[in-house]
Formats: C-alpha cells, structure tokens, sequence
C-alpha cells in the first residue's frame, strides 16, 4: 500500500517569496494569476508563475494558482481562457470559487475548491467530491470532530488552514465590503471592515464596549494540534499570507517544515509530499515575523480563558514576540527583564493601562537596559512585546539555497574518457560523458580519492551528495578541472532529466446531475454568470431568483456570518457567563461607516453582523 501523502502548502506574494516557500520546505505553494485572485493586490504574470513552476517541480513540488473569486458573464470565458494558459505552462492545479467554470470547456487540470465557497458540512464536501473537485479546502472555524466527520463520509484530499490571519466571518459569507464600499471580498477587494474600531451599546444605549476592534482576531497558530489534524484526517496544510513578505514566508513555512517533518519521522504510514531535505542557518519562530498574537480558533473546545480568547480586540496591529517585563524606568533607559537579545534598531511595543498599543525604537542597548529612540513613561510590570527583530531578519534575508536532493555517483572509465552515474532519492538516474585524455600517474593509487574529493563537491547546486563510488584503474591520472568540468554537466543533466520526468497530474472533469444537497439558492451561494446559474439547475435547482442573488439586493441581508462571537469575547455570553444576566437586546455596533446590529444563533453558536436602517 503506498505511503499516504502529506502537503505543507505555503502562501506566494510573487515568485520570489515562491521560491523561497519552496526552498524552505513547502511541498506546494498557492500563487495569484495575472487576474481574477482573492488576493487583488497579489497578481503575477505568466511568466513568473512559469519560472515557479519550472523550480518547484525540480523538487517534485507543486505550483497551484488562486482563482477564486466570482465573474460576471463577460470575464468568465477570460477565465476559462486563462485556465488554459496556466494548463500549458505547467501549473498543478486551480483553486476556484466560481462554478460557472465548471460549466466551461476546462483543460484537464485538478480543481481544488477554495474556502471561499464555505465548504463546513458533510453534505458540501461530499457534493464538492461528487462534482469533480481534487482538493476541498475546509473552512477555518470546524472542530476536530467535525473534520473527523467529513473525513468518515468522502474520500477527497483534505486542506486546512494551520497558520496566519482570520476573517472573522465564514469565508465566502463576507458581504460587508460588497454592500458598504461597493468592494465585493468575493471578487477580491476585501476593504477591511473587520479591522476598524467599533463602540459596542445595548438595546438602552449602555455602552459595552468603546473604540475596540471588535471583529479583529488574532492570528491562527495551530502547530501544537498539527497531529490531531493528521489522525482527523487532513492531508494538506495551509499558511495563509499571499500578501505576507518574502522573510515571513521562509521563516513560518521553515517552522512548519520542521514540525511536520518531526511527525512524519514517527509516522512509517505516510510521507511528505515533495523530495529533498532543508537544513536551515535560523532557528524558525513564527512569533518573530507578523503576529497579532496565537489562536487555536474553534479548533477545539471553546474557553472563556482570556488566554484563549481569539478576538485581538485591543489593537489589529502586529505585537509580535513577547520579551518581558519591565523592571523599572529612570529617564533615559527602562530596565527589562527577559532572556531575549534586544539590540540597537529592533522594534518593540507595550500595551498603555487604557489598552492602547505603542510602538519603541530600540536607540541603543546596555545589557538589559534599554535606550528608546524618543522618550517613553513605562510604569513596572508593562509587559513589553518585539514586532521587529533585526537580527532574526538579517539571519532571514541571508538564507537562500536550504533545500538540497540526495545523489549517489558512480564514476566510471570509458574507451574515450569518463561516464557519471548519478541516481537521486527518487530513484531518477541519469549519465554524463565525457571525452578526455587519459595520462599516467606519477604516483599511482591517488585518482580514486581526488576524483571522490571533486565529486563530493555541490555547493550553489540543488543537490547534496551522499554517496561516490569511483572504478578507475589506479595508474591513470586527471587533472581536478576534468572532474569538477564532469561534476557541474551532471548535476546540469541531471536537474534537467528531473525536469524532464515530472509528470502534472491530468485530471477530466465528466459533467453530471449529482444534487445539490440545499435544494435552493440564494446570495450565500455567489451566483455572478449564467453559467454558475446553469450548473445549479443541473444539479437540481428548480428555481433560481436574480432578485436574491445579489447580498446588497436583498433586504436584511446577514452582512457576515461568523462563528467567532462578541458575547463570549466580552464575557456577555448566556451560556458561558453571568455577567448577561439582564443586558437588554439588540446589541448595535458603530463605526464611521454606520450603525450595525448583532443576531445571535445561541444553538448554533453563530453570530451575524446586520446592517442597521
């Protein structure tokens, strides 16, 4: 039976930070097209996603292109044209939201389903499964059981989210941007909603909550859970960050890789699913790049522990590393204490007592006393938080080549000169000539370890030697510059053959009637093209209303849907505390842009955000 694959896929902002996800240990990387990404602001031309393409498969890992927002009827044959173009120029698989593509002349490439289309039920994933899709990404907020449940009832490849920002509403059912801004986060123009400050009242008035940001969460860290999800029955696993940069790219997919690498060494029943190995020059700590602290979401059981709260409620920006404490301030200088290295610019911050978060540069360091750049009051005991950490990042924008493939060489002689075996962890081989005068050796025995020394050599190269085995007569002599000359068109010749040998999956997509299990359709369901209309009345949709459609069409539409909930963030909640005992109802949230109103589904532990007229 062969070994069950297991996919560490991470985020690419452009094909730098894709090399450097696949350097760093990513079996798969999701990158933006030229068009039509989730990700509006993350576009890269064919060319650059070609050049990803080429590099990650050197490595047998995967390149897999986000197009996964909605078209409207004029830019969806545009797309199913361009899905064609990324087939031909070597890409792995598309992820999608739209399902009018289906209804397209597609070419054989797999089609993962994007989280954007809100797959968190049995009935979903095993439709998605039915339809043809090769890869279903989970929405972030299931529980373990949940995830267990969906495994038990299909048998598709399982993606999850493991890493990153949190919208704070299902996604796909994000309507806010589209119906406030007129920027659909659907046709990836998200504006952010979820970052701003809102005052909380009651149903009287009562101020609640003032210039908190409410709906901001902190970042989903799930890396103590990362076996839980295998035995639950998750095959891939996500990092967002399509607009992260290129050193938090390497530095939390390098965390991952070493984590997943740790489970799958104790693991003889599955295997990661890309070649090579990394060995890195840091020591990967996700709390050193971008963080506005770590939530395990609904992963679990919920808490009410403010620990485990996920709301980042305070401030939406990075805080970072947690250093310590402060010990006490003289004018110039505070004293801190920690174990952490700070040094001459690093960026530090600390919440204020009204819980605002303040940003330090670091001027200077003596010992644990440290020189802010413009002068700041810390009372004793303010906890002090690093969200810039120069020596981490030099140590990153160092690290380049970590990732190497094992070769065993076999030098051979030959009438006219050399042969080079060469066979790779893979089993892949390859062989390299070359004609060259052969001379006798002054003093014979010593070609065998100068060849084996040269041959070992493979700095700058995607390869690491592991074995050389040298059949050479012991009178014969070349000179080191033949053997290096060989060494270089074989690792050339057997880069190419690797290139040569991949093979991009195929895979048709047959067109039939399976049903959808809602039976009806509605603004939730982000149907833009008659041809998304199409495939719904194929699968058993008798009646499709343009009226309902559209979320800013329909009146009293639920704005966000979150599973995320404000009561149990504040300590409000019925069910979890004591303190709602007598809060009047309906709870309204302000902003600059308006007024909204909160509904709560206490059974379903859902939360809805509505807008208030």
């Amino acid at each position: 039976m062969p070994l069950k694959k297991i996919e560490l896929l991470a985020p690419a902002k452009n094909l730098a930070c894709g090399i450097s996800a696949i350097q760093h240990g990513a079996d798969a990387v999701y990158i933006g097209g030229p068009q039509f990404g989730a990700r509006a602001a993350a576009c890269n031309s064919l060319a650059d996603i070609e050049k990803l393409a080429a590099h990650a498969h050197q490595f047998r890992a995967r390149v897999y292109v986000a197009l996964n927002t909605i078209f409207d009827d004029r830019e969806l044959e545009r797309a199913a044209g361009l899905c064609h173009q990324l087939y031909n120029i070597g890409v792995d698989a598309l992820i999608i939201q739209d399902v009018g593509l289906l209804e397209t002349e597609l070419p054989p490439i797999p089609l993962h389903s994007s989280t954007q289309m809100n797959n968190r039920t049995v009935a979903k994933v095993r439709f998605l499964e039915q339809v043809g899709f090769r890869q279903v990404v989970l929405a972030r907020e299931l529980s373990l059981d949940q995830i267990r449940e969906i495994r038990a009832a299909t048998s598709v490849p399982l993606e999850f989210f493991v890493h990153g920002a949190l919208c704070v509403s299902y996604s796909g059912q994000c309507y806010i941007s589209e119906v406030m801004a007129g920027r659909s986060a659907n046709r990836g123009e998200c504006a952010q909603f979820c970052r701003h400050s809102f005052t909380l009242r009651d149903g009287q008035g009562k101020i609640l909550a003032r210039d908190r940001y409410l709906l901001s969460l902190k970042d989903l860290n799930l890396a103590d859970h990362l076996g839980a999800l295998i035995e639950a029955g998750i095959s891939s696993f996500k990092i967002e960050g399509r607009l992260k940069d290129d050193s938090y790219v390497k530095n939390v997919t390098a965390f991952y890789r070493q984590a997943l690498d740790t489970l799958l060494a104790a693991d003889t029943s599955r295997q990661r699913a890309s070649s090579g190995s990394c060995s890195f020059g840091f020591t990967p700590d996700p709390a050193k790049s971008f963080s506005r602290g770590r939530t395990d979401y609904f992963l679990t059981n919920r808490e009410n522990s403010r620990r485990k709260k996920p709301g980042a409620i305070y401030s939406p920006k990075a805080t970072g590393q947690q250093l310590g404490r402060v010990l006490h301030t003289e004018n110039r200088f505070f004293t801190l204490q920690t174990t952490e290295v700070v040094n001459n610019g690093d960026g530090l911050c600390f919440f204020t007592a009204e819980d605002a978060l303040v940003g330090i540069k670091v001027n200077r360091v003596e010992g644990n006393k440290i020189y802010p750049k413009d002068p700041v009051h810390l009372a004793g005991g303010t906890t002090i938080y690093r969200n810039a950490d120069t020596a981490f990042t030099k140590l990153l924008t160092q690290s380049e080549q970590c990732r190497t493939i094992r070769l065993h060489l076999e030098l051979r002689e030959t009438v006219g000169g050399l042969q080079l075996l060469m066979k790779d962890e893979d089993g892949i081989e390859s062989a390299t000539t070359a004609t060259v005068e052969k001379a006798e050796a002054r003093q014979a025995g010593m070609v065998a370890e100068l060849a084996e020394k040269q041959l070992r050599k493979s700095g700058g190269s995607i390869f690491s030697v592991a074995e050389v085995r040298v059949h050479l007569r012991p009178g014969l002599f070349f000179p080191a510059a033949v053997f290096n000359d060989l060494r270089r068109k074989g690792f050339a010749h057997h880069q190419e053959t690797r290139l040569q040998q991949y093979q991009v999956e195929r895979a048709e997509l047959t067109a039939n009637d399976f049903p959808w299990p809602n039976g009806e359709v509605s603004y939730l369901d982000n149907i833009a093209n008659g041809k998304a209309a199409a495939f719904y009345r194929r699968h058993g949709v008798a009646r499709i209303d343009p009226k309902t459609l559209r979320a800013a069409d329909v009146a009293g539409c639920a704005l966000m849907t979150c599973k995320y909930c404000i009561k149990a963030q504040l300590d409000i909640c019925p069910k979890m505390s004591s303190n709602a005992v007598g809060l009047a109802g309906p709870l309204t949230m302000s902003d600059k842009t308006g007024e909204y109103e909160l509904g709560f589904d206490c059974a379903k532990c859902e939360m809805t955000v509505l807008r208030r007229r």
